[in-house]
């Protein structure tokens, strides 16, 4: 497969990409698309730079111009094609005396195809969970796993040294008692002790040997201890505070529980040795013996390895969260939540053994109700870790003094409040008693669900910005957010809530909307204050809750279309209009409303008058309300306009940049009929959007119809002729019929009382009561709604009467 039929089969959001880069004259599409093998089966950056290769190249060019200019000769219904192929090749004779920048111009636009095909691959490694850990990470799980191999080696030779001592400590001891036992002449017994003195010199010098190891051992154990606490799980903890909101990281332990058990064991392996070396002085020792001065240290040593190898390894292994809540870390008072601790030294002795007991900081009253303490146990994990899972906890406030609201700084407001959940347990093992404690990631604890949307604002804040989990008093100077920070985050949450995160063009949007145009955003910041407190200019809410609104309308209504690169989303009206206005007749996209606070999403799409001026459309955004009613897809199915005649048709033809509309939306379509509603059950009917072609010239982007004053500059393409303003787009059905009454040709049974019947459907109360419904004709089995446009569905209780 060619790399331009890759660009072909790529989502909506990157095949726009690919057509807006060839939306521009220095090399055209239709030469990219009918030479497309030859082009990519060339060496263009050689030829950039070599003028001889650029010649040639530039030559056989103009051929293949020539030659597919012949085929298009030969084939009908291709004059068009023709033409522009001859205008293609005359544009291209400039390059005559340089080739050479023509192979340039080339070799840059297949350059960019790669950064589209590239970015596309991650992007779909991102939607399936299945990010590539960077190189670095392997490198470094590589080397960790490389000194624990070592490092049990190491304690496998050593167990075979220290037997060796002993049985070398024995032969001595032995020798030397029987020397005491025999009657020898003095010559024998100088010959003897001559014997013992090599053999004493040889267990000192083993023994010196032995104590070195563990040194070395403990050497290095300590750098493999300051490799998996410091940098190891330091980089796991920042993991997990990213994917609380929203980030696609991984968050397993699995590697981590492995690589603290393996140099655990080890180290109480090393402890034994230094214990059966306490065997061997007790039977035996003698002047300057090095065990007597050397092992103490040692042992203390590899006591403290141990106390803070166990003591890191005490983990919140799954955060705070309610069943139902706006994310992890926000919990409510008297609504249950869960949260899962985990010890990841695996030993099946401490299986049920360890208690662990949960409380929360004091600055602020609660009292904590549920089952207070778990043992650590291996049943509620599926690959027997030491986990306490306690999935029934709540928060009740204390009413005491000031109404519960905490000591901490009376300026912060309770959704920026932060609080830590404790978890207490007690390690004996071996000889070794250890008091463990860890802590959740400040959690924000509200009252009532209205208080969510500000607390979930605070947790991304603070996990944004901040990795000290103590930190609780991080509102009282919080610092501001980087635009690559601030920009990353905002992905993240798209991501969570639709599958898909924010591309280059939506983040740029943004951030002009924040900052105004900029050569770079990198430097740019945004404060805590300007995120969820100041209103953006014009409106009554701020940037988070229009944010929010967005996010939870495309959680709700719109994941797939938000997913599948539908939604355009995030751009500026100035550039709606610029995209637009050289597209066909009927194209049109979707972009978020910037005036709704709950979220709305509107469309906007291009027609041609009958001298070929383009005007964009915009329709008054959707809503909630709406979007519960109606799900986006069958809206842009079933949408009319009135036209001449007072037709109703659909001008919506082909999703921007020329995806035909049922082709993009055609799998998402409704196929419910009237047949299959309880309420409308005798009448065959589907709701139709429609709404009066104004003629107004007023330009106003949220109301529907506006006409958008076109820009001198803008012209009709010329494979996109004008359409007349009496004729519907080619892609919309009008032929209706002069009847309305025809509808009623085989809709109605014939054992019915057409009269009763039809009385009783127009004024049932359980159906849309004040609409004035007029019947399309039999073919199209539709109701019409003349009056307007539905923004929501509260319309008076008037029954209609036939």
């Amino acid at each position: 497969m060619t790399q331009w039929e890759r660009l072909q089969q790529l989502d909506t959001v990157y095949s726009q990409r690919a057509f807006d880069l060839y939306n521009r004259d220095e090399f055209p599409m239709e030469v990219r698309h009918y030479l497309a093998h030859w082009i990519e089966g060339q060496d263009w950056e050689r030829a950039s730079r070599d003028s001889s290769q650029a010649a040639f190249l530039f030559q056989v060019l103009l051929e293949n111009l020539d030659n597919q200019f012949s085929r298009f000769a030969q084939e009908k219904d291709s004059f068009l094609l023709q033409r522009n192929f001859r205008r293609y090749k005359q544009n291209f004779q400039k390059y005559q005396e340089e080739p050479y920048t023509l192979a340039t111009i080339i070799n840059w636009f297949l350059v960019k195809e790669r950064e589209i095909l590239n970015d596309a691959e991650l992007a779909q490694q991102v939607q399936t969970l299945q990010v590539q850990p960077a190189a670095v990470e392997l490198e470094s799980q590589r080397q960790v796993e490389k000194s624990l191999k070592d490092l049990k080696t190491k304690v496998e030779v050593m167990e075979h040294s220290i037997r060796c001592l002993e049985e070398q400590q024995d032969e001595f001891d032995f020798k030397y008692q029987t020397h005491l036992m025999d009657s020898c002449t003095e010559e024998e017994k100088k010959m003897q002790v001559e014997g013992l003195q090599k053999m004493l010199n040889a267990l000192d010098k083993c023994r010196r040997n032995f104590l070195s190891d563990i040194s070395a051992m403990l050497d290095a154990a300590d750098v493999l201890r300051s490799a998996l606490i410091d940098e190891e799980l330091v980089d796991w903890k920042r993991r997990q505070q990213k994917s609380c909101i929203g980030a696609p990281d991984d968050t397993s332990l699995e590697h981590l529980e492995k690589w603290f058990t393996q140099i655990i064991e080890c180290m109480f392996q090393l402890q034994k040795f230094l214990q059966k070396l306490d065997e061997l002085v007790g039977k035996m020792t003698y002047d300057n013996d090095p065990i007597l001065v050397r092992k103490p240290p040692l042992k203390s040593r590899v006591d403290t390895l141990l106390t803070h190898l166990i003591k890191s390894s005490f983990v919140v292994e799954t955060q705070p969260s309610m069943p139902q809540g706006r994310g992890p870390l926000v919990l409510r008072t008297n609504v249950q939540f869960s949260v899962k601790v985990r010890l990841l030294y695996k030993v099946s002795e401490l299986n049920h053994v360890m208690k662990v007991t949960v409380s929360v900081n004091k600055f602020r009253k609660f009292n904590v109700l549920g089952t207070l303490s778990k043992a650590l146990n291996m049943a509620e994990s599926m690959n027997g870790g030491m986990v306490a899972d306690f999935r029934h906890l709540t928060l009740k406030d204390q009413k005491v003094g000031g109404g519960g609201k905490g000591i901490n700084d009376l300026s912060l407001s309770v959704t920026e409040e932060l609080h830590r959940i404790t978890f207490q347990t007690q390690f004996d093992y071996q000889g070794l008693s250890v008091p463990l404690e860890t802590s959740s990631l400040p959690v924000v604890v509200v009252s009532n669900s209205s208080q969510q949307q500000s607390a979930w604002a605070s947790v991304l804040w603070f996990n944004m910005l901040c990795s000290d989990p103590k930190n609780v008093k991080f509102f009282e100077t919080s610092p501001a957010a980087t635009w690559p920070q601030f920009g990353e985050m905002l992905s993240w949450q798209f991501l969570s809530c639709g599958k898909r995160g924010l591309d280059s063009d939506q983040l740029e949007t943004l951030a002009i909307k924040l900052f105004g145009k900029q050569q770079s955003y990198d430097s740019c910041k945004i404060s805590w204050t300007k995120f969820s407190k100041e209103n953006l200019p014009d409106t009554n809410f701020t940037l988070w809750v229009w944010l929010d609104g967005i996010l939870t309308l495309v959680k709700l209504y719109l994941s797939d279309l938000w997913s599948d690169g539908s939604i355009m989303g995030f751009v500026s009206k100035g550039k709606e209009r610029l995209l637009l206005k050289k597209k066909q007749n009927g194209t049109f996209l979707l972009r978020f409303s910037e005036s709704i606070k709950d979220g709305g999403i509107t469309f906007s799409w291009v027609q041609y008058a009958n001298d070929g001026t383009p005007s964009v459309q915009t329709v008054k955004p959707f809503t909630s309300t709406d979007l519960k009613q109606i799900a986006l897809p069958d809206i842009l199915c079933n949408f009319r306009i009135m036209v001449a005649e007072n037709i109703p048709v659909n001008p919506l033809c082909y999703l921007y940049p020329n995806t035909p509309k049922d082709q993009a939306f055609g799998k998402y379509y409704s196929e419910k009929t009237g047949e299959e509603n309880p309420y409308l059950k005798y009448l065959k009917t589907k709701l139709v959007f429609k709404s009066p072609m104004l003629s107004s010239s007023t330009t106003d982007d949220d109301m529907l119809n506006s006409i958008l004053d076109s820009d001198s500059e803008c012209t009709v393409p010329d494979a996109f002729p004008p359409t007349a303003p009496h004729i519907s787009p080619s892609c919309l059905q009008h032929n209706f019929s002069e009847s309305p009454l025809d509808i009623f040709a085989d809709a109605l049974s014939p054992d019915i009382d057409v009269n009763v019947t039809l009385h009783e459907f127009i004024n049932s109360p359980d159906i849309l009561n004040g609409i004035n419904l007029r019947m399309l004709p039999e073919e199209s089995d539709d109701f019409v709604l003349d009056s307007g446009l539905i923004q929501d569905l509260g319309y008076p209780n008037i029954p209609l009467t036939p």
